[in-house]
């Protein structure tokens, strides 16, 4: 007998605050096990109310209100290709999100029918093409290596995208068949601009409660008055979100937005957490050890050889980098003696990627895409950073 939702709910509530308030604090030892517990802490606490419990609700929203004609419209395999991947190809500008919030919201798109190239292009860019990452990337790191990401990351999305969609052509036309057939006898409940503003309005909350500080304590600049204003921003969204649900929706269609929100949860919360545990035990913290060293990591990625870039790209892969923290742990490894090709690399490979964002895509497209996934963005990565640190020597 399956066990009921609501015990369920508690598990994973039970579980959630136990991370929570974790007293790692208390842990007599500094190894490798307390920073995998410190890591899982510091996402409880930093990436669950404000970025992940909003995906859920964006991605249930997504399965409920979007009818699956319209996903398949304009993202299955009959529609416009360029229309298509240049929507994926830019969606990070505006999410801002990290590897691992980003996951609801491809297997929303996904499950209601997207082409597995576009649904990856969007997967990619949703975490690679942050706007405010990139600025601090040239800010911080420089101007070149800021373009080259920026550069990079847009053409990534679409030749990855493009990739994953020929490899898979055939049993990307299979699903489809019987979707297309299904997804013309939905029709849409209301307009498509009062669809349209509610999810607008969601993704103002989720961008706009997560706004980072900038970096320098001094700053008057756009980025500095936003932070400012974030909470009165994010909380005009949540007034607007609360408005329309209450005129524009009927009570059955928010009881299946929370039903949809409520598996989106079920299936990948318990996988992040896992996935964050095994990151912090073998990859540590930003400036804590796990158990590969830091100096180990900084050795081998300077200079600009083969090995360098393929190690670079492949720690970025499986390392969880939180929104933005990706550019003072490459500062820091720049500093250690990293040379330039192996920092893009990394940046191209570890924003988009990380092991719970591994363990989460693997449940929705399966482990053969998975791996073919990850290992184009190693590879892409490995050869992007090859070129720009031979062209910046």
């Amino acid at each position: 007998m399956k066990m009921k939702e609501s015990k369920k709910f508690l598990l994973m509530l039970a579980a959630f605050l136990a991370c929570f308030y974790l007293p790692v604090e208390l842990l007599p030892l500094r190894n490798p096990v307390f920073e995998s517990l410190a890591l899982v802490r510091w996402y409880a606490r930093e990436h669950v109310f404000l970025c992940l419990i909003p995906a859920f609700f964006i991605a249930g929203a997504i399965s409920v209100f979007v009818s699956q004609a319209s996903v398949i419209k304009y993202f299955g395999s009959k529609a416009n290709k360029i229309l298509a991947y240049s929507v994926a190809s830019v969606s990070g500008t505006i999410l801002a999100v990290c590897s691992c919030t980003v996951l609801p919201l491809f297997s929303g798109i996904y499950k209601r029918g997207a082409g597995l190239g576009p649904a990856i292009a969007f997967l990619y860019s949703g975490p690679a093409i942050n706007v405010l990452a990139i600025i601090m990337t040239a800010r911080i790191l420089g101007w070149q290596l800021g373009a080259a990401r920026a550069v990079g990351a847009i053409l990534f999305s679409v030749v990855i995208g493009l990739l994953m969609h020929l490899i898979f052509l055939r049993e990307e036309r299979e699903r489809k068949t019987g979707d297309e057939l299904f997804a013309g006898e939905i029709k849409e409940e209301r307009p498509l601009f009062q669809n349209g503003l509610y999810f607008a309005s969601m993704i103002g909350f989720l961008v706009f409660a997560n706004w980072a500080r900038p970096q320098d304590p001094g700053s008057s600049g756009i980025w500095a008055s936003v932070f400012a204003a974030k909470w009165y921003l994010a909380s005009g969204f949540l007034v607007m979100i609360g408005v329309m649900l209450l005129k524009w929706f009927r009570k059955d269609e928010i009881k299946d937005w929370t039903k949809s929100s409520w598996t989106f949860t079920k299936q990948i919360m318990p996988l992040l957490l896992a996935g964050v545990l095994i990151a912090g035990l073998l990859l540590g913290r930003p400036d804590h050890e796990g158990l590969i060293p830091s100096c180990i990591i900084a050795k081998a990625v300077g200079g600009n050889s083969l090995l360098s870039n393929i190690f670079a790209a492949i720690v970025g892969a499986f390392m969880y980098f939180a929104t933005l923290t990706e550019v003072p742990i490459l500062q820091g490894l720049i500093g250690a003696g990293m040379g330039k090709g192996p920092a893009l690399a990394l940046l191209l490979a570890g924003p988009a990627l990380s092991l719970p964002n591994m363990l989460v895509i693997r449940g929705v497209i399966g482990t053969k895409k998975t791996v073919v996934y990850v290992g184009l963005v190693v590879v892409m990565a490995t050869i992007s950073g090859m070129i720009f640190g031979a062209a910046v020597k």
